[in-house]
């Protein structure tokens, strides 16, 4: 038991006293989960937005594909861009691995099935009657698409809210392809991963502290905006 009341003491100090080791990798990791969120989300919501305008073949099936990725383990991505982005890799001449860009690629392909889907679910349900009833009132088509953005933009940022707390949590993608350097790619996940291998239970859980504290604020930040959809 003292133990904890050590490791809980020094984690306190550590994140009081604004250690630069622990801010190092908050920030970091803050940076790449919200540039990959980013790029996810220029690419998800107008892709969501065709998705539900267009009926093509395989359209349903696609619809599933999405759904099924939502699932989609990050240690499988890790290992998919591994693949591709390392020596013997088609991409390993653009030298991606062990770097943040490499963790943001991967990164990103965790997000966009998460903007895209829960943008979809979002788009869809709303559609009909927005876009009806807008066109009825003399609205073109594209007036209509825009007033179904500006009615279900609180759903569309709770979708990028979501992406986001998943990829600030995920460790697969980021110890496979960034390999945990210090400095460099060391982000929270990783480094609590290895601070409490190495029995540095206090450094471990500052950044534990840190992780929670961020996910408790993408949480009520995307409650606010379910409440502001309502």
């Amino acid at each position: 038991m003292d133990y904890i009341i050590q490791g809980f003491s020094e984690a306190l100090r550590l994140i009081l006293a604004l250690d630069t080791e622990v801010l190092e990798v908050a920030m970091l990791s803050f940076f790449l989960a919200s540039f990959s969120t980013f790029l996810a989300a220029c690419l998800g919501i107008p892709f969501s937005f065709l998705i539900s305008q267009y009926d093509f073949k395989g359209k349903g099936l696609l619809i599933t594909v999405l759904n099924t990725l939502l699932s989609l383990p990050t240690v499988v991505i890790g290992l998919l861009v591994f693949t591709f982005i390392s020596n013997r890799g088609p991409l390993g001449g653009l030298n991606l691995l062990f770097t943040p860009q490499g963790i943001i690629i991967g990164q990103v392909i965790l997000a966009l099935p998460i903007i895209t889907t829960l943008s979809l679910n979002t788009i869809l349900e709303s559609e009909e009657q927005i876009i009806k009833t807008a066109l009825s009132l003399g609205a073109s088509k594209k007036q209509a698409l825009f007033i179904l953005l500006k009615e279900i933009r609180f759903g569309i940022l709770g979708a990028v809210i979501t992406a986001f707390g998943r990829v600030v949590g995920e460790v697969g993608i980021s110890m496979m392809i960034g390999g945990n350097i210090r400095g460099v790619t060391r982000t929270l996940t990783t480094a609590i991963a290895l601070e409490t291998s190495r029995g540095e239970f206090g450094f471990a859980l500052s950044l534990g502290i840190i992780l929670m504290s961020l996910s408790l604020v993408i949480n009520l930040i995307l409650h606010s905006f379910q409440a502001g959809d309502t």
